[in-house]
């Protein structure tokens, strides 16, 4: 069976930019976290979000190229862009045909759907603009990352809230896997930081609603009340082994199992003992030939929710047994929010730095322990530790369970 390795990252986020920036934040214990600055929240309960701050798309395009793509796909396209020449495959003789994209988005174009709505109920629909369908659907972000990259395989999305990400990462490694692709551009992406996103989170009470950044996102904190919406982008560059080594390619770590199940019980609430996530953490573990004791880390979904929380732990404590104390856990949405469809793939990059770096990340702004989440959440502050095996789990509405497992890369 082929063998699967990473061997480029790119990421835009709320706390970083760019790769650099955005481990330099994990490290130091960042939370990009603030007051909503892309609407006016006037008459909205909820103000806080995280956003991507300062991010110059000139950098990687004109502003030609970026002017009928929507906020989403500039993240995925930028991401994708950083990832390519970090894994080094401009003249590296790649054969295009074997080269493919697979990026989700749990919702895609929202903005514009919401600006072509307006547009159309105040100036009729001859003033629609043409650009509106192919700047709101969610296979356009791959779609476009395929053109700027001549990725001539697979070109593809998984769309499963969010999961979204993940679904995308875990299904470009089979495909690698069992020999469709050499190598793909897999990873999630979304902007919904809108008046209409925020607004309908908001009426489902999903969603944080007080007014301090460091109370907001507070994954297994006691006093958690939903979670705060971040955006942005996630790319991993997936290569298969041989290919990767006869380039002479960087590698940051193996892909090494993808489980997935659907809880098929409730449209949004999860189910309350975990067992859902017990069978994709645990398919995820067999697809790699894993024991649970092999596990260092795992990056939980952890969303700051009430029943979100209480249930990932459950299912640790089910799957892992008495190794569940042995174990860290921590939510990196503590310092990013929740990016929806693109949380997977942003927290996938994070989980393979911490396997490069030997660190791993705080969960943030802990305060006060939950007695239903009693297990090592890594509070507040990093940790130096040498970690060899990690899972990254998202859970997403309509019962979309998903889990990557990696493992750090020791030639």
């Amino acid at each position: 069976m082929r063998r699967v390795v990473i061997t480029g990252l790119g990421i835009v986020c709320p706390i970083g930019n760019t790769l650099d920036e955005t481990w330099e934040s994990v490290k130091a214990n960042r939370c990009g976290v603030g007051e909503i600055t892309a609407f006016d929240t006037s008459d909205y309960k909820v103000k806080l979000a995280a956003e991507v701050k300062d991010l110059d798309t000139e950098q990687y395009f004109s502003k030609r190229e970026m002017k009928f793509n929507e906020r989403f796909t500039q993240f995925a396209r930028i991401a994708a862009r950083q990832a390519y020449a970090d894994a080094g495959l401009e003249d590296s003789g790649l054969d295009r045909d074997r080269f493919g994209v697979i990026v989700g988005s749990g919702v895609g174009g929202l903005r514009k759907i919401e600006e072509s709505t307006e547009t159309l109920n105040s100036r009729g629909p001859g003033r629609v603009s043409p650009f509106f369908i192919p700047m709101a659907i969610v296979n356009l972000a791959p779609g476009n990352i395929a053109i700027d990259l001549q990725a001539k395989g697979i070109c593809s999305s998984s769309v499963t809230a969010c999961a979204s990400g993940t679904n995308s990462i875990g299904e470009a490694f089979h495909r690698i896997r069992f020999g469709y692709e050499d190598v793909i551009a897999a990873g999630g992406s979304e902007s919904t930081i809108t008046p209409l996103g925020i607004a309908g989170f908001q009426s489902m009470r999903a969603l944080y609603s007080g007014d301090d950044p460091r109370r907001a996102s507070i994954p297994f904190d006691k006093e958690r009340s939903g979670f705060v919406m971040g955006e942005g982008a996630g790319i991993l560059m997936l290569e298969e082994l041989e290919h990767a080594k006869a380039r002479g390619a960087k590698i940051y770590a193996e892909v090494v199992g993808y489980g997935t199940s659907c809880d098929a019980h409730h449209i949004t609430a999860p189910l309350e003992d975990g067992s859902g996530a017990v069978k994709s953490m645990k398919n995820a573990l067999k697809d790699g030939g894993l024991a649970v004791s092999d596990v260092d880390y795992i990056n939980a979904h952890g969303t700051s929710t009430a029943l979100n929380d209480k249930g990932e732990t459950a299912a640790v404590k089910t799957l892992f047994g008495d190794h569940a104390k042995e174990l860290m856990i921590s939510s990196t949405k503590s310092m990013t929010g929740h990016l929806l469809g693109g949380s997977g793939a942003v927290e996938a990059v994070i989980t393979v730095k911490a396997l490069q770096d030997g660190f791993v990340p705080a969960t943030l702004n802990y305060r006060v322990p939950d007695p239903e989440c009693d297990l090592n959440v890594v509070p507040n502050e990093g940790v130096k530790k040498d970690i060899h095996c990690a899972i990254s789990n998202s859970f997403g509405f309509g019962g979309h369970n998903a889990t990557l497992a990696f493992a750090k890369w020791e030639d």
